[in-house]
């Protein structure tokens, strides 16, 4: 019987069918003791009144001695209780449908935001139980991969940056001065990739806490660190700090900014505060991207020319990081057509 109400069913239907019998019982005994008096019994015939000398028999003192019935003994008090008791018995079964559920949403968000979160409590009807150890399993085995994948990639970035290094050592050998040139460019252009795929997939695995920053000085940092490196790069505008992940925000701005300046030569970085929400453009005036192209550019390897040499733009990894890692940080990051000609990437931050 026990093993009955360990479930999400027998606990509902137990406590519906409690609720149910005692409103029942309520009734009826409340209609017995202030129900209608039984009928009074029929007149005596003539021949018995005439023994009392015309007068009226005595009546049963059952009859007579019954109290007058309160105002409070009609069917109002016990079909409110009934009313009352369902209306209590509903709300709770609902909220006991609604907890399981509930601590499984708050437990896939946590998990969402990150992968070392406590695991679910293996407690309640058993139904719960088991999702909730299903669940922890889930996240066991998504951390063990996502470790495996780190082994993986250190692994893949020590074995290939050794021949690869040991193959520009080897190109010095080579007297041709052009196909020096050109492999010593192929080279670099697989280092390149190397790099760019190896931040791409950190990125998705890292997991930082959110902490207050001030917004402006870093953008003025980044400013200032493109300008020391002879790039054109102005901002404006003011904002108030705002609680981010610091390392997903400089990535955001760095891969938008390094995007500006490889295909216009130059950046303006505006800020624009709102008790809502902080929006940051990185405004551009380069040859900008048509506008059914302006969402494939998010995708990973992704770029509108054919060509992958570091002249044309990188390997198409820098606007994937970036939209990531706005995302990250529960925001929005969209691409717009800049007025006099050009692009226009708005990182649009909750302050909520």
């Amino acid at each position: 019987m026990r093993a009955r109400f360990d479930t999400l069913f027998g606990r509902l239907f137990g406590m519906l069918l409690v609720a149910i019998i005692l409103a029942h019982l309520l009734a009826f005994f409340w209609f017995h003791y202030y129900g209608p008096p039984p009928p009074p019994p029929p007149p005596p015939p003539p021949e018995f009144s005439e023994n009392f000398d015309g007068q009226r028999p005595p009546m049963d003192p059952r009859f007579d001695n019954r109290p007058p019935r309160p105002w409070f003994g009609g069917p109002l008090v016990p079909l409110t209780f009934q009313l009352v008791s369902l209306i209590i018995a509903a709300w709770y079964g609902a909220k006991l449908l609604s907890r399981p559920i509930q601590r499984l949403s708050d437990a896939a968000e946590r998990l969402s935001e990150n992968l070392d979160s406590p695991p679910l409590d293996e407690s309640g009807p058993r139904e719960a139980r088991q999702a909730a150890n299903t669940f922890n399993k889930m996240q066991q085995r998504i951390r063990e991969q996502v470790q495996q994948r780190s082994r993986m990639l250190g692994a893949v970035s020590h074995d290939l940056r050794t021949p690869l290094s040991r193959l520009k050592l080897r190109l010095e050998q080579i007297d041709d001065n052009k196909l020096q040139g050109q492999m010593r460019q192929d080279l670099d252009d697989m280092i390149g990739m190397l790099d760019a795929t190896l931040t791409y997939l950190h990125e998705q695995r890292t997991s930082e806490a959110l902490q207050w920053m001030d917004v402006q000085a870093l953008v003025e940092s980044l400013s200032e660190n493109a300008q020391d490196q002879g790039a054109d790069v102005l901002t404006s505008g003011h904002c108030a700090p705002l609680q981010v992940q610091p390392m997903a925000l400089r990535s955001c701005i760095n891969n938008l900014l390094d995007n500006a300046l490889r295909y216009a030569g130059q950046a303006m970085i505006t800020l624009e505060d709102t008790r809502e929400t902080l929006v940051i453009r990185v405004i551009d005036h380069g040859p900008g991207i048509a506008a059914d192209k302006r969402e494939a550019v998010f995708e990973p390897f992704f770029r509108l020319e054919g060509s992958r040499n570091r002249n044309s733009g990188g390997v198409g990894l820098g606007m994937t990081i970036a939209r990531q890692a706005a995302e990250r940080l529960g925001g929005q990051l969209s691409l717009e057509e800049t007025p006099s000609g050009g692009l226009t990437a708005v990182i649009r931050l909750p302050r909520a």
